[in-house]
């Protein structure tokens, strides 16, 4: 079992969380890096989270502008799920925030903050996460 899966919705997000993935090489988590999109390939979405999931202690999702994405995995995993919010478009982050942090109740994401800081929170709060797991 690895330790963290991490979801990004674009390719385009890879420039925002790579001081993420940075810091998982750094402290020798155990991941695999995905790319798909709530909107645009929900059906491989839904396809690998049924396969796979199960594979790995922790998901982190990152996602800019309407953020399906942390909402959409929170909803099919059983694992603990981390929402980041991306920097992007008019509302710089913002709108991404308020759609990860106001999810219904029963489909819990621990959201982050907008920018280099959540991502980086992202990180240390999936490692807690995964020594909790090792106990």
């Amino acid at each position: 079992m690895k330790d963290i899966l991490f979801i990004i919705g674009s390719k385009s997000d890879m420039d925002h969380i790579q001081p993420a993935i940075d810091l998982i090489n750094e402290k020798k988590l155990t991941h695999e890096l995905h790319v798909y999109s709530a909107h645009r390939n929900l059906e491989e979405l839904l396809d690998f989270l049924k396969n796979h999931a199960a594979d790995f202690k922790v998901i982190i999702t990152a996602a800019g502008l309407a953020a399906a994405l942390p909402g959409v995995v929170a909803a099919k995993v059983k694992n603990p799920v981390i929402g980041i919010p991306i920097v992007s478009g008019p509302l710089l982050g913002v709108d991404a925030l308020l759609s990860i942090i106001q999810l219904p109740k029963g489909i819990p994401v621990a959201t982050m903050g907008v920018g280099k800081q959540g991502v980086l929170n992202a990180v240390y709060l999936a490692e807690r996460m995964v020594s909790l797991a090792q106990n």
